[in-house]
């Protein structure tokens, strides 16, 4: 089945501007099949669990957080949960004004704190010319999406693949790199 979905979102339960249902409805309105809720790991609220499982949608909803890591600096890993799985991204590359070469050094760091899967090379949900030609990343793939702190930026960059609708399933595909990158 062909599944549309976005893994780096953002509500009111740490920085967003939208609340967990309208961000969902947002998407689902986009049509997509799946989000992960990703708010920083340093803003979130208490209850930010209770906000997300009260979410009112068709489509699957993966409840994830954004790592704020520190290896010569700052970076953000998205952890993102299935049922059994857990998918781990190096966030929007392009933002830390680092080179390829040093995208892999700090990749070599993660890798010794967390099984990185994929690595985002949107800012923003905005194309990136240096490391979308890279195709992959360290022999990571390389993954798109929103990064969508308001409405605005929702609906610019998403993954499409073809898996049963299921998360565990979704993030095994992803895992394998079996997912397409897709842009306004």
């Amino acid at each position: 089945m062909l599944l549309k979905g976005c893994l780096h979102t953002h509500t009111t339960c740490s920085d967003g501007k939208l609340t967990p249902q309208q961000v969902a409805s947002a998407y689902e309105s986009r049509g997509y099949d799946f989000i992960a809720f990703t708010d920083h790991d340093y803003l979130l609220k208490p209850n930010y669990r209770e906000m997300y499982e009260q979410v009112k949608t068709d489509m699957i909803i993966f409840s994830g957080i954004e790592l704020t890591v520190y290896i010569q600096g700052y970076v953000h890993v998205g952890m993102i949960e299935g049922v059994k799985e857990i998918l781990h991204i190096f966030n929007h590359v392009s933002e830390y004004d680092l080179t390829p070469d040093q995208v892999l050094e700090r990749l070599a760091e993660l890798e010794k704190m967390y099984p990185i899967n994929a690595v985002e090379i949107t800012a923003k949900g905005f194309r990136d010319a240096v490391f979308e030609s890279l195709n992959n990343i360290g022999g990571y793939p390389t993954i798109a999406s929103d990064d969508a702190h308001t409405q605005q930026g929702i609906g610019r960059a998403w993954i499409e693949l073809d898996a049963k609708r299921e998360k565990d399933s979704i993030l095994r595909a992803i895992k394998k790199g079996k997912f397409w990158n897709c842009y306004v």
